[in-house]
């Protein structure tokens, strides 16, 4: 086991051994999804992130509480507080409530959390459930003088919090010049944001709230800053989140709960996984490009291997989706279960060896949450013959606590089959060919394929091939 965790600290912009508030309790917050439509893949990382951290934290003997919000109204289109609210747009177009479209997503969502092997949270609270929370929060800031008020609703004013810029290096000084995304009217700079919007004159909202400002809805910020201080404290150790919420989601946050809840720092340890690109583009719902997990499982992939891929790329850097990049994830993963499973209970294997091979892979898991060299560590776990199986098993049993892809226990259905013209062709032809008995010939092609990466399985169903990695 390795000496301790060490995790990249945003706030800080380094890498800092991770020691508990409270000793012994690691208290976790992490941004979850906004329910107006289905979560696609992209959507996933950030939670298939904070698995493997509260996992790791875990592994080091602490008792976690990990909480993660349901953002079901506030979020609206447009991060500088113009256009409509998400969940209110969705019902709009839809016909149908709100309230009913946020549980299916939130249902999915959970559901495809639980198939990509991640436990749900301790505490899943919505912001729709927390209102007066959010609105308590509102008015600690207006008793500090931290808010004004024009036509649409309540605002921060970013000018009261001096360490306004600090975790995402903001130059304020260019956005005074209205560099920064949309404006308000009304605004007194354009960094300051909503806490509470007012219900237009003469529209009827599904998602609205009497308050002391007027009947109307939370901003989309102040639900994490009190649902989070609701559950965790007054102060807490990290909270995670999209490299895209760092600029103005996480930033929004730390600034009105310091100012609210007079704290510094609000908490420790921030975050930030990077995003899934699709062929160069980020995946967005706006651009179409998306998948969701049923989209791959259609497609004959094994949710987990979607684990796998995930864990092939560290979380702070942009790991790029293809059918290619997801058909190889799908059979190393299947290879790797394969291997696990066939392995028996015989031999301990040599314990200072073993320690040895132990040290390695949670020294990768302590280092950051280095996922591609503990995954490669398990596959040289699983090939090594020079290990007895059963110290092999052992070990990938352990290992597997950590990566959460179900190594020995999995099922593993058919493997979907990778086509290319050409080489299915000489695939047939070298099966006529042993059909013949022209085992020559057939041997041509094997070792022709074979000189290109390419291996052939003979199965009761007929030849199988595959490109060898």
């Amino acid at each position: 086991m390795s000496e301790g965790l060490s995790l990249y600290n945003s706030r800080t912009r380094r890498k800092e051994r991770f020691e508990p508030i409270e000793a012994g309790h690691a208290r976790v917050y992490s941004c979850g999804p906004t329910v107006y439509s289905a979560q696609h893949i992209g959507n996933l990382r950030p939670y298939l992130f904070a698995d493997l951290l509260v996992r790791a934290l875990r592994s080091q003997g602490l008792r976690v509480t990990h909480v993660v919000n349901v953002t079901d109204v506030g979020h609206l289109t447009d991060d500088a507080d113009a256009g409509e609210d998400k969940m209110e747009m969705a019902a709009q177009k839809s016909g149908r409530r709100a309230e009913d479209i946020a549980a299916e997503y939130t249902e999915q969502w959970l559901q495809d959390r639980r198939r990509l092997g991640c436990a749900d949270p301790d505490v899943l609270c919505k912001a729709t459930e927390h209102i007066s929370e959010q609105i308590e929060m509102i008015q600690a800031l207006e008793a500090k003088g931290a808010t004004y008020r024009i036509a649409d609703g309540l605002y921060f004013d970013v000018t009261t919090f001096s360490r306004y810029a600090d975790l995402a290096r903001l130059d304020l000084e260019q956005q005074q010049g209205g560099q920064r995304i949309g404006e308000v009217e009304g605004k007194r700079n354009p960094a300051d944001f909503a806490l509470w919007k007012f219900a237009e004159e003469g529209v009827r909202r599904q998602q609205e709230w009497d308050s002391p400002w007027g009947r109307g809805f939370p901003g989309w910020h102040i639900e994490c800053s009190a649902m989070s201080t609701r559950y965790l404290g007054r102060q807490f150790d990290i909270h995670t989140g999209g490299v895209d919420h760092l600029p103005v989601h996480h930033t929004n946050e730390i600034a009105q709960s310091e100012v609210a809840l007079d704290v510094h720092p609000w908490v420790n340890v921030w975050m930030h996984e990077e995003f899934i690109d699709f062929q160069g583009e980020k995946m967005s719902k706006s651009l179409g490009n998306i998948y969701v997990l049923q989209d791959l499982l259609d497609a004959g992939f094994l949710a987990l291997s979607f684990r796998y891929f995930f864990l092939q790329a560290h979380y702070r850097k942009q790991q790029t989706f293809n059918d290619e990049a997801m058909a190889a994830a799908d059979r190393g993963y299947r290879r790797l279960v394969a291997q696990a499973q066939g392995l028996s209970e015989e031999g301990k294997g040599d314990p200072e060896a073993l320690e040895g091979i132990r040290a390695a892979f949670w020294s990768a898991v302590h280092d950051d949450l280095n996922a591609p060299r503990a995954l490669a560590l398990a596959g040289q776990v699983a090939r090594d013959e020079a290990l007895p199986e059963g110290a092999r098993r052992t070990l990938l049993t352990e290992f597997d606590r950590w990566l959460g892809l179900d190594l020995l226990t999995a099922e593993l259905p058919a493997a979907i089959q990778e086509s290319d013209p050409r080489i299915d062709a000489l695939v047939a032809e070298r099966q006529a060919a042993r059909e013949a008995r022209d085992f020559a010939r057939a041997d041509e092609i094997r070792d022709l394929l074979a000189a290109e990466g390419i291996a052939i399985e003979d199965t009761p169903d007929g030849p199988l091939w595959r490109r060898n990695e």
